[in-house]
C-alpha cells in the first residue's frame, strides 16, 4: 500500500532504487535463459500516458490487495470492478476513483466495453471460466495462481490464449523478486555447487476458516476448505513454492509421491491441513515439500541445498558449507597414533550431534520490494506489445500441474507421474 504522505518525488526514487536492484540481479547470460522475461519487463520505463485499462473481477482480500498494488504502477489502471458479494464490491470500491464502474456480474462488466485487460482473483475453480470468457471478447488476462481446479482447464487456458492471441499471465510474484532473482543467478553461477534438494515448507498455526457473515454461505466465504473449488494447502499455498523448485532446477518434476491428511482441523472442511511430498526430477534431485496449519514455527520458507552450500532466498541468504567437525574419538585415536596426550573428561560428550550450522551467511539484498506492482507493470507492457513476456507462463503451468498431480498422489496413496498429455509450451 502506497503511503498517502509519500511524495511523487520520493515514489519515483524508491522505484527507481527498486528496479535498479531488478536489473542488477538479472545482468548476465545466465540469467537470460533462467529469467527472459526479466530484461522485457524493466528495461524500458513505463509510462503514465494511455494506460492498459484493467476490469478487476473479485474484490475480496486478495483482490484488494492487487488493486493497491495496480494503483502504483506507471502503465495500467483500474477502470471496472466486479463482485458477485456485494460488501466485497463495497470494500473495493473504497480503494478506486469514485468514476471506476462496479459490476455484480462479470460478464456484464467484460460486456461494457472499455478494458483492455482484466484481473482475476477469484474462487480456484471459476479461474477458467473467466479467463475463458474474457480472451473470447478479446481481452488479455492476469489470473491468480493456481491457474485452475483441474489439470484440463489449466491446460485449456494456455490454448485459449493462444488461440486467441492473447496474453495470459498467471500471479507468480517470485518471478519478479530482487532477492529471488539474484538468488537463482548466484546458483547457476555455480556458489553453492552441484543442486540435489530443495526443501520448502509453508506452515501456519490457524483453522484458515472465516467468520461467516448472516448474508453469505460457508461455502461462498470459506471456498478454499472445499474439494469442489479448491485443493487447499496445494493450489493456494504450495504452487509458490513448487514453482520455485522447478525453476531453480530448471526442470519439471517426473513424479511425485505424498501423504495428506485431515491431521488437526476436525470441523467438517473437506481439504487437508497437513501434506507431506516429495516431487523427484530425472537427475535424482528432489523437491522435498511439507504445509500444516497447526504449527508455525517454520514458516514459509525454502532451502536450496548444494553440494557447496545452501541458499534460502525467502530469508535473504546463501551459506556455504562448513568442514565437518572432527569427533571426540577420532581425534583420540589419532593423539594414540601420534604418541600425543590430553586430559579427557570422564562422563563427556564423545560424540557430538550434526546439529545446523548457525552461521549468519550473507545477504542476498533485502528490502520492502514492490514485486507484485513489478509483475503488473511487466503485464501491462506486455498487452501493449500483444506478447507475452517469455519463460512466465511455462513456470506458472508446471507449477500448477504439478500442485494438482501432488493432490492425486495423496489422494491415490502412490505416486504419480508426469502427464504426457500436456501442452508444450
Amino acid at each position: 500500500m502506497t503511503d498517502p504522505e509519500m511524495t511523487e518525488r520520493e515514489f519515483d526514487l524508491t522505484r527507481r532504487s527498486f528496479i535498479d536492484r531488478v536489473l542488477m540481479a538479472t545482468a548476465g547470460a545466465g540469467m537470460a535463459a533462467m529469467a527472459p522475461w526479466a530484461s522485457a519487463a524493466v528495461a524500458t520505463e513505463p509510462t503514465k500516458s494511455n494506460p492498459v485499462r484493467l476490469g478487476v473481477i473479485g474484490t475480496g482480500d486478495r483482490g484488494r490487495a492487487l488493486i493497491q498494488n495496480i494503483a502504483k504502477t506507471r502503465n495500467c489502471t483500474v477502470v471496472a470492478i466486479c463482485d458477485t458479494y456485494a460488501p466485497h464490491l463495497a470494500k473495493g470500491r473504497a480503494l478506486v476513483d469514485a468514476a471506476t464502474r462496479s459490476f455484480a456480474d462479470h460478464r456484464a462488466m467484460i460486456d461494457a466495453g472499455g478494458l483492455d485487460a482484466v484481473v482475476i482473483a477469484t474462487p480456484l475453480d471459476r479461474h477458467a471460466r473467466h479467463c475463458f470468457d474474457a480472451l473470447d471478447a478479446g481481452l488479455h488476462v492476469w489470473c491468480e495462481k493456481a491457474m485452475a481446479r483441474t489439470i484440463a482447464d489449466c491446460s485449456a487456458m494456455v490454448t485459449r490464449s493462444r488461440a486467441a492471441g492473447k496474453v495470459l499471465q498467471i500471479g507468480h510474484q517470485r518471478m519478479f523478486h530482487p532477492t529471488y532473482l539474484n538468488a537463482l543467478k548466484r546458483a547457476r553461477a555455480g556458489e553453492i555447487g552441484t543442486l540435489t534438494q530443495i526443501r520448502a515448507s509453508w506452515h501456519r498455526n490457524n483453522s484458515w476458516r472465516r467468520t461467516v457473515p448472516a448474508d453469505a454461505t460457508d461455502r461462498q466465504i470459506n471456498w478454499r476448505l472445499y474439494r469442489d473449488s479448491s485443493a487447499g494447502l496445494m493450489t493456494e499455498l504450495a504452487t509458490h513454492q513448487i514453482q520455485v523448485g522447478n525453476w531453480f532446477l530448471d526442470a519439471v518434476p517426473t513424479r511425485v509421491m505424498g501423504s495428506g491428511n485431515i491431521c488437526f482441523w476436525k470441523d467438517g472442511r473437506e481439504v487437508y491441513d497437513h501434506v507431506a511430498l516429495i516431487y523427484e526430477y530425472a537427475g535424482g534431485q528432489k523437491l522435498i515439500y511439507t504445509s500444516l496449519l497447526n504449527n508455525a514455527r517454520y514458516g514459509c520458507e525454502e532451502q536450496i541445498q548444494g553440494s557447496k552450500g545452501t541458499i534460502e532466498p525467502e530469508l535473504g541468504r546463501i551459506y556455504q558449507e562448513v568442514p565437518a567437525k572432527v569427533l571426540a574419538l577420532q581425534r583420540m585415536q589419532k593423539d594414540v597414533a601420534r604418541g600425543h596426550k590430553r586430559t579427557v573428561p570422564i562422563g563427556g560428550a564423545t560424540w557430538f550431534p550434526e546439529l545446523p550450522v548457525t552461521t549468519p551467511g550473507q545477504s542476498l539484498g533485502w528490502g520492502e520490494y514492490d514485486e507484485t506492482m513489478l509483475q503488473f507493470e511487466g503485464f501491462g507492457e506486455a498487452v501493449r506489445a500483444g506478447k507475452p513476456l517469455p519463460g512466465l507462463l511455462a513456470q506458472a503451468y508446471h507449477a500448477s500441474v504439478a500442485s494438482l498431480l501432488g493432490e492425486q498422489a495423496m489422494d491415490r496413496g502412490e505416486a504419480m507421474t508426469w502427464p504426457t498429455n500436456l501442452v508444450a509450451i
